[in-house]
């Protein structure tokens, strides 16, 4: 477990969960901006509280039946379910920082969910289409961050801290919003994305091996490590691929 004097793996953890929670709160705001603008505020509203009560239900409930695990078998689980999210986020980060794969843009999806909703048509009282949307926007990108909150939480023994920063970053992101009144398309999304997969991969391979018995030099200092060397691999995979990317053009 992480020692709670050491504070340069407690801002690790802090960093990963802040940045995976922004990250997928965007998204979900972009869905809710959309739904509230084009179908009124009330219903969206409602749909995306409930999602968020639901989410945080889940993690009062699954935090304190997580902690009853064997650790060896929590570790091994909880590593190997940090390595897969971390991989498949920084599959797609690489691929798009090194040109290979179209970045996400925030305002195309608004757009597109503006001009989806505008063909439903509206119903007096409660909009159980805006309600059902921003539910299933807010809920299915929040249950990711639900998943990384009690993974990293648990594991390395600060639950209440990392639901803390997910929580505090929801209400940032959300304010945020209300002060654009439309999308964060200028947040450098596919970076924060790199960050977190590289964070997660990090967590994922330290507690793997503190499951199967592996005695990393250091303990715990081993992790910031972990997260220098992964950092360092995909800088020179990304530039290995943007410039087989650039020498194939050329060549044609």
């Amino acid at each position: 477990m992480i020692a709670p004097g050491n504070h340069g793996n407690i801002t690790v953890l802090v960093v990963a969960v802040a940045l995976a929670t922004t990250v997928e709160m965007v998204e979900a705001l972009t869905i809710v901006l959309a739904t509230g603008l084009t179908r009124g505020w009330r219903s969206t509203a409602q749909g995306a509280g409930a999602a968020l009560v639901l989410l945080s239900a889940l993690v009062l409930v699954l935090g304190p039946a997580i902690r009853s695990i064997p650790l060896t078998t929590l570790r091994i689980v909880i590593g190997l379910l940090l390595l897969v999210f971390g991989l498949q986020w920084l599959r797609k980060a690489v691929l798009r920082a090194a040109g290979l794969r179209a970045k996400h843009d925030e305002d195309e999806i608004f757009q597109r969910h503006v001009d989806e909703l505008a063909l439903e048509q509206r119903k007096p009282g409660r909009d159980s289409t805006a309600f059902t949307v921003a539910f299933k926007g807010v809920f299915l990108e929040g249950l990711e961050v639900v998943v990384i909150v009690l993974t990293l939480g648990t594991s390395s023994g600060h639950l209440a801290l990392a639901g803390l920063v997910a929580g505090v970053a929801v209400v940032g992101v959300a304010i945020i919003g209300l002060i654009v009144s439309r999308q964060l398309a200028g947040v450098p999304e596919n970076a924060m994305k790199m960050a977190v997969g590289v964070m997660l991969v990090s967590f994922g391979t330290f507690w793997t091996g503190e499951g199967v018995g592996a005695h990393w030099p250091g303990t715990d200092l081993a992790i910031p490590v972990l997260v220098l060397v992964y950092g360092s691999f995909v800088g020179l995979v990304v530039g290995a691929l943007r410039h087989g990317s650039e020498s194939r053009v050329v060549g044609r």
